[in-house]
């Protein structure tokens, strides 16, 4: 976030200083390479540094100094209990509160609970006049795999501010990627805070209930495919987060889900949705093992199964809270031998789970003599393939697909057997 926020404001033709405390992280940054893979973002970074728009440094007092706009892009992951760990965003303002000498925004990019940008406020307040700065929540609403799009062309800009001199700042600063008409939406920072959380629960809730229809399809003889086309039609619910899976992953929503929950319990609310949400898709997870172990009539230890994806999502390199760790840990746990492939997700998982996999060098590779293919990732590679390739491959033809990739007509024909999530078997 913190990256595609900084090449995107040089972009638009912004003085940016991007600061880390990471010095290889900075060092691979000026050599005009990405530290993580987000399509689009190579190109843009590599001409914003040409043009010498963007710099980046481990110097947070040199940054401070030139700058106007300050932003956290911080990270604030879950604690042991669910809470966002605030401790990189409340040292970062300590330390800004013994810099800043002159007139600054300091914007909380970063997901944070409500009331935050108080905390932030009070902290800077202990050493700084109430007119040097202004704190404004600012969430990011990007998506991984199109979050330059995303910055480009934003949907909505929240701004959390109860200053007109920062709303100002803040409406200019965003004015070049609204020129279309998106609004951008003035609000105090508490609403703002509170939107970012809504807007992430919202969707992982949408993605647990179509996966509670899809269940409940597989014990009923309907097929979720239909379904789902079915009520996305109506403009009331839309299309996008109807697709049934193995749950939710990814940087995002996990921790958002638990951190709002979180925030529930210590206002002394029952979010009864949030809690039903967690435990749907902490059980989503588990669902292509149970079929597995139906298949093999419990008896998974020595399989060799083959996996394709392991990014939460496709177009990323992320692996955070994938559902294909929990699988490869049932399937470990069980004592399965498993070899994976993913086209940019390797190395994270390579330093993830070490030797106790294997990691193929190609789809294919990862097929050879494996009693089954498990699809994890809906990857556009995975979606067209030589399918006599992996008959060949494999000791049997056996999919047992986790995003619903392949219609059943087309496995049926081919003669697969094939297990999806929310339609019926084809065997």
């Amino acid at each position: 976030m913190g990256l595609v926020t900084g090449t995107c404001f040089a972009e638009t033709g912004n003085q940016v200083v991007c600061v880390d405390v990471d010095e290889e992280k900075i060092a691979t940054l000026k050599r005009g390479l990405t530290p993580i893979y987000e399509p689009g973002l190579e190109v843009l970074l590599a001409r914003n540094i040409r043009e010498e728009r963007i710099s980046f440094t481990n110097d947070l007092a040199a940054a401070v100094q030139e700058a106007s706009v300050i932003f956290l892009a911080l990270p604030t992951p879950s604690g042991e209990d669910g809470a966002a760990d605030l401790k990189y965003v409340l040292e970062v303002a300590k330390q800004l509160g013994d810099l800043i000498t002159s007139y600054k925004v300091v914007v909380n990019k970063s997901t944070v609970p409500v009331g935050t940008a108080e905390k932030v406020a009070a902290i800077l307040s202990e050493k700084l006049a109430p007119g040097l700065f202004d704190v404004v929540s600012n969430p990011e609403f990007l998506r991984e795999g199109v979050a330059v799009d995303d910055f480009l062309k934003p949907e909505r800009v929240v701004v959390g501010t109860g200053s007109e001199r920062a709303a100002k700042i803040m409406g200019e600063l965003y004015s070049p990627f609204v020129r279309q008409g998106n609004a951008v939406y003035f609000m105090d920072a508490r609403s703002a805070e509170m939107t970012k959380y809504a807007a992430n629960s919202f969707l992982a809730m949408k993605i647990s209930f179509m996966n509670e229809i899809a269940n409940l399809c597989e014990r009923t003889g309907a097929n979720v495919d239909w379904v789902r086309i079915g009520i996305g039609s109506d403009q009331r619910i839309g299309k996008r987060f109807l697709f049934p899976g193995i749950g939710y992953g990814g940087s995002c929503f996990p921790k958002d889900v638990l951190a709002l929950n979180l925030t529930a319990k210590e206002h002394e609310y029952d979010f009864k949705l949030l809690e039903s949400v967690l435990t749907v898709n902490k059980l989503q997870k588990g669902r292509l093992v149970q079929k597995l172990r139906t298949h093999f009539n419990n008896e998974l230890k020595g399989k060799e199964l083959a996996v394709w994806g392991l990014a939460f999502k496709p177009e990323t390199d992320d692996i955070r809270d994938a559902p294909s760790i929990d699988v490869i840990e049932s399937l470990l746990a069980e004592e399965a031998v498993v070899r994976v492939y993913d086209p940019v997700a390797m190395d994270n998982m390579r330093a993830r789970f070490g030797n106790r996999i294997t990691y193929a060098g190609n789809q294919y590779e990862a097929l050879k003599d494996a009693d089954a293919l498990l699809i994890l990732t809906e990857w556009s590679a995975f979606r067209n393939p030589d399918f006599e390739k992996i008959k060949a491959q494999l000791k049997k033809p056996v999919i047992f697909d986790g995003r619903n990739v392949y219609s059943l007509e087309k496995m049926k024909e081919l003669g697969f057997h094939y297990e999806s999530i929310g339609r019926s078997a084809v065997r």
